[in-house]
């Protein structure tokens, strides 16, 4: 009973069916059988679900029994699960299971603690593709919106298509506003490319905690200690920005100290705060706060390096630009310096949030982490400043794919390392089809 049809006959008498949906995204759905029992595991002698031996070495040959109740004509059926002497155990939302337990809609079934993870849901039986060869039309195929269930928010991407049509007709009263039209879509635009972000991470982290981290950044650009890492940076030491001699090895090294250093030091502080949480705050606080793990980081830093570039595109550059030229020159910088934030703030100190949240877990080499983690992303810094002045466009190129490449490999590795990696939303789980 592998793939998306069942191979057994559904009790007509029922509206419901029962399915197991794999907790990753675009996976296989598992019929539950109304009749007989169900049985999961690796044997594909005797298991009904049937998942993949070399992909689940946790899973045992005889993992889990699903027990269908049949309840009166017409009312939903209810099913039970039973570990079948596994291994290592089989989980029903997070709790080991000692004996036969019954299930509701949304239950999350886990075989061992880091085995596959599978979500109870119930379909109308209108929406079960017929086995026999007359297949029926029905009205979810005529009418698909007839058939939303909960992963229909996920998978169709519904969040994010609201705020874009949110966005737009934001966008359309806001235009005859140029400071709240450029306001508004240096917010989308941002909001999108860190959403990009968020979903490579695969790592569920509380909005209102990655919109703090943000905030926190708008609030430290604002307060008296970025004059102070100015003068300290850039007068104290030699970190002016436009050094009397241009070259591109003397740019570097003054941006290094005066741009990457102080300004992925201030990106950094909202995850050195959360990361102090975590430690302070009582469980489960501190799990959704603190830094625990490199997703963490790497969420974390990349919201701070949105503030940071919100904060100096609007408040900095686009000002400068609009009242020199005009506000389509205004605009005209705005859309790539902030999509381009996705290969610069974002990327320098997410980057650097790998490092803090990979010092949590290899706490020996703690400051060896940092330290390298600090001078990669400025470095990374100071290198698309001086290549913006000594090369130009195809300069900034170069830097902008190479801060991706260090992003993206530190976001795979991440989810490599993960102490949750089973509950990753973006790791995807094959199972046998």
């Amino acid at each position: 009973m592998t793939g998306d049809r069942p191979r057994f006959s559904l009790n007509p008498t029922l509206k419901y069916a029962g399915v197991l949906r794999q907790v990753a995204p675009e996976m296989a759905q598992f019929w539950l059988s109304q009749q007989e029992p169900t049985i999961m595991g690796r044997d594909p002698e005797t298991c009904h679900i049937v998942l993949d031996s070399q992909l689940y070495t946790s899973v045992s040959r005889h993992h889990a029994q699903f027990n269908c109740a049949t309840p009166a004509p017409n009312r939903i059926p209810q099913w039970s699960i039973v570990d079948l002497g596994s291994v290592n155990g089989t989980y029903v939302n997070q709790q080991r299971i000692e004996q036969e337990t019954l299930l509701k809609a949304g239950d999350r079934i886990q075989l061992g603690r880091q085995g596959p993870e599978f979500v109870l849901e119930y379909l109308p039986l209108t929406d079960v593709v017929s086995t026999t060869p007359d297949q029926q039309l029905t009205l979810t195929q005529l009418l698909p919106i007839f058939a939303i269930h909960p992963d229909w928010v996920r998978k169709a991407y519904l969040v994010p298509g609201i705020v874009t049509v949110i966005a737009v007709i934001l966008l359309f009263a806001a235009a005859g506003n140029p400071n709240a039209f450029k306001v508004i879509l240096a917010l989308y635009l941002g909001s999108a490319a860190y959403y990009f972000i968020y979903q490579l991470c695969g790592k569920r982290k509380p909005w209102w905690v990655l919109l703090a981290s943000l905030t926190l950044e708008i609030l430290i650009l604002q307060s008296p200690i970025l004059p102070a890492m100015i003068y300290v940076f850039r007068t104290v030491l030699p970190g002016q920005l436009r050094p009397p001699d241009p070259s591109f090895w003397v740019l570097l090294g003054h941006n290094f100290i005066g741009a990457g250093l102080m300004e992925e030091l201030l990106k950094a502080m909202p995850i050195a705060v959360a990361y102090g949480l975590g430690r302070w705050l009582p469980s489960p606080w501190q799990q959704k706060i603190g830094v625990w793990e490199p997703l963490d980081g790497i969420l974390l830093g990349a919201a701070s390096g949105l503030g940071f570039t919100w904060m100096e595109t609007l408040g900095h550059y686009v000002p400068g630009i609009a009242g020199q030229f005009g506000d389509l020159a205004g605009l005209q910088v705005l859309i790539p310096r902030v999509l381009g934030s996705l290969t610069g703030h974002m990327a320098y100190t997410g980057y650097l949030g790998y490092c803090i949240g990979l010092s949590v877990l290899r706490p020996r080499y703690a400051l060896l982490i940092v330290i390298v983690g600090l001078g990669l992303s400025a470095f990374l810094h100071a290198l698309w400043n001086a290549s913006a002045a000594s090369f130009g466009p195809m300069g900034l190129a170069v830097v902008g794919i190479l801060a991706y490449l260090f992003l993206t490999a530190a976001i795979l590795k991440a989810r490599q390392l993960s102490p949750t990696r089973s509950q990753n939303f973006a790791t995807r789980f094959y199972g046998h089809r």
